[in-house]
This record gives structure tokens, C-alpha cells and sequence, in this order.
């Protein structure tokens, strides 16, 4: 599969997910919304289309004013029936694209925090064994998306916020956390986000969250598990 990706910093790219695409060898490509010479694919180039987190919001159109021609592509990528995937900020996109709002959270959310699956999650049998254990994952958000209507289903929620996770149709999911990430990628996180560290009631400190590195390898285990099923759902 000809699989494209959307990253609009440079510290958020796709961790272990590439490992994935490259071990079932999928063709990559990408588009870095911080690279002023940025292009957009045509969408029938692609077969799946991957959308990363950043720390803007949804509605800074008119300090990113990427994020129009971004909303359009995915847009498009969802009418056209193509995979979607949305991590963090990736996933608050497809949501606001799908009519959901998008909002302040509840709690601001950062760090190593378990995530629970909802009654509606058994609808989704392959999701809710994969969750059924409450995993403990990277959190590093703001805001929160409503669940797009339409059917869709609300998927996850931790004690901090509700709506951890979305599912619209056998192509297009959202997830608000980061399975993705890696050590390396996780020191990135933080040396950039530093300004975001703040004592609130679910904000760890850069120690907690150093301390908590080691859950990385689950995370990675769980994106491959959630990737091996999510892709390949339309053969099931």
C-alpha cells in the first residue's frame, strides 16, 4: 500500500509506526507542513493516509494557514474511501472534518495514564480485546474532540477526559493519545514542550514521565497489534 503521512512539527513524526510500514513494506511518503515548500499529494496516489499530533489547535487557521488546504485533503481522503488514521491533534482533525467539535478538554492530559474501553467499544470486538486490559499510554493533549455522528462509536475514555477514542468506519479512526511514541521521540516531545509541564491534577513532572519510559515498549506493542488489525479490517 502506498500509505501518506501529514506532520506538522518536526518532533512529532511517526515513531514506531514506521517501523510497521517498513516491516510490512509499504511505500512511505509525507507531507511536513513546516517545510514552507510543502506538497500535497493527489489523493489517488494514495492508499492510506496518516495524520500526526502537533501542539497547535484545530481552529489556529489563521496562524497555520496550512491547516485549510490540510482539512480539505483529508476531506477528500475520507470521501474517497482511503484508510485514515488521526493520532492526537491528527485525530481532533478528522473529527472537526467530520462535523465533531473540538474543544478545550476537561483536564489538560500529559503524561502515563490508563485508558478504559466503553460498552460501545464491544461493537468493535478486535479494538476492545486489544483495550480490554485498561493500558496504561502517552497522553500529551489540550483538547478533546466530540464523537462525529453518523454511527460512529466512542471508543475509549480515561479518568481525565472522555473520548480517548473514535471509530467512524472500517477506514477511518481516531485516537487521542500516542501509541506511536519512542524514547527518542518521547525526549523530543518534552524538550519541546517544556512550557506545557504545569501542576495540574493530570500533568505529570518530566521526572514521572522519565520514570515511566519503560511503558514505550507496550505502547509500540499495542500500535503494531492496533495497526495489523485497523489495516487490513476490509479482508476480515
Amino acid at each position: 500500500m502506498n500509505v501518506h503521512y501529514l506532520q506538522h512539527v518536526p518532533f512529532e513524526g511517526l515513531g514506531a509506526i514506521k517501523i510497521w510500514l517498513d516491516d510490512k513494506e509499504h511505500k512511505i511518503s509525507s507531507t511536513k507542513f513546516y517545510d514552507p515548500g510543502f506538497l500535497l499529494p493527489d489523493i489517488s496516489e494514495i492508499d492510506a493516509l496518516i495524520v500526526l499530533g502537533g501542539p497547535m489547535g484545530i481552529y489556529e487557521e489563521s496562524v497555520y494557514q496550512w491547516l485549510k488546504a490540510e482539512k480539505l485533503f483529508i476531506k477528500s481522503c475520507i470521501a474517497a474511501g482511503k484508510k485514515v488514521l488521526g493520532i492526537c491533534l491528527g485525530a481532533q482533525l478528522i473529527a472537526d472534518c467530520l462535523g465533531a467539535k473540538v474543544s478545550p478538554a476537561t483536564h489538560k492530559e500529559i503524561g502515563w495514564f490508563p485508558v478504559f474501553p466503553t460498552e460501545e467499544s464491544k461493537k468493535l470486538p478486535w479494538f476492545y480485546k486489544l483495550f480490554s486490559n485498561n493500558p496504561i499510554v502517552f497522553h500529551w493533549h489540550g483538547d478533546r474532540f466530540d464523537i462525529p455522528d453518523n454511527g460512529s462509536l466512542d471508543l475509549l475514555y480515561s479518568e481525565a477526559n472522555a473520548h480517548q477514542a473514535f471509530y467512524y468506519n472500517k477506514n477511518v479512526i481516531g485516537l487521542q493519545f500516542h501509541l506511536e511514541v519512542t524514547q527518542t521521540s518521547l525526549l523530543q516531545m518534552l524538550e519541546n514542550g517544556k512550557e506545557d509541564i504545569e501542576p495540574l491534577s493530570y500533568v505529570q513532572s518530566e521526572a514521572e514521565i522519565h520514570t515511566g519510559v519503560q511503558n514505550t515498549s507496550t505502547c509500540n506493542t499495542l500500535m503494531n497489534e492496533f495497526l495489523n488489525n485497523w489495516f487490513y479490517e476490509n479482508n476480515q
